[in-house]
């Protein structure tokens, strides 16, 4: 059975001192892997105490599950002892390679929607959960090309990752949009042919609207439409553990709360629609 943690936030450095000095009405809080991955230091003497009230989950960036150098063993190494060390509630990265031949573009890059691609990331996610002892969730990312070799739609690809490893999905609502106005498919489509029994995570962020493009930014209010693609999201699939993503521009942290707020109310909402 899947976990319900409720409504979070992305733990930043910019309000370690404000979390530990007020305790918000935050239900958990998620890290970015790596910035944890050190021996020692203040993020890992703040995380520390932040945990000592909230529920943590890691979320990685640097896993490269869809890169053709071997698995880093070095990298994966250290993330299971972080793992060990703050016994997360689950464990995420995304559906993406970040570079090649060793080297690191730190970007998340989108990979083929190929059956060879398919069977490749599969055996890579595989080979991690063993090495982890656990399953791992993936994550949609946003993306702005489209593969000419491509056989396969994202959600297919998604879910057949999910069948063919027993991982689970951090399904990030923003990233279907942005994908949506980017590539010219129906949101609610991608949404509708996910199985809900496999996805464990929601984000929501925002983004940077160009007009002939969506960047996948993390530094703006969440927009109207995507809130009402995670309510539709909801109706589809009942309650899942939402966590609200800022990277940059960083608010006051109330206004970060009034989203959270907002989150949970939604959640509400369709529990009450689910009743009638």
């Amino acid at each position: 059975m899947k976990t319900y943690l409720g409504c979070g936030l992305g733990l930043r450095t910019t309000y370690y001192q404000e979390i530990l000095e007020t305790l918000p009405p935050v239900d958990w809080f998620e890290i970015i892997s790596e910035d944890y991955m050190g021996d020692g230091g203040n993020p890992l003497y703040y995380l520390d105490r932040v945990r000592e009230h909230y529920p943590i989950v890691m979320h990685g960036v640097s896993l490269s599950i869809g890169s053709c150098d071997p698995l880093n063993q070095e990298y994966l190494g250290r993330l299971k002892k972080l793992i060990y060390h703050i016994n997360p509630a689950w464990v995420s990265d995304h559906c993406c390679w970040t570079g090649f031949n060793k080297m690191n573009t730190h970007d998340l890059l989108p990979v083929p929607f190929t059956e060879e691609a398919l069977k490749h990331i599969a055996s890579r996610i595989i080979q991690v959960q063993d090495f982890l002892g656990r399953k791992i969730l993936i994550e949609n990312t946003s993306s702005y090309i489209n593969y000419t070799d491509s056989s396969l739609t994202e959600w297919e690809f998604l879910t057949a990752l999910t069948k063919m490893t027993d991982c689970l999905l951090l399904l990030d609502i923003n990233n279907v949009y942005v994908n949506s106005i980017n590539h010219g498919f129906d949101p609610l489509v991608f949404i509708g042919a996910i199985p809900p029994q496999s996805v464990q995570q929601f984000h929501l962020a925002g983004h940077t609207n160009h007009g002939t493009h969506i960047l996948d930014t993390h530094d703006a209010p969440i927009i109207d439409e995507v809130w009402k693609l995670f309510k539709y999201t909801l109706k589809k699939m009942g309650k899942v553990s939402t966590l609200i993503e800022r990277d940059d521009r960083f608010p006051p942290f109330g206004e970060l709360l009034e989203e959270l707020q907002k989150a949970r109310v939604c959640v509400e909402e369709v529990e009450v629609y689910a009743t009638v």
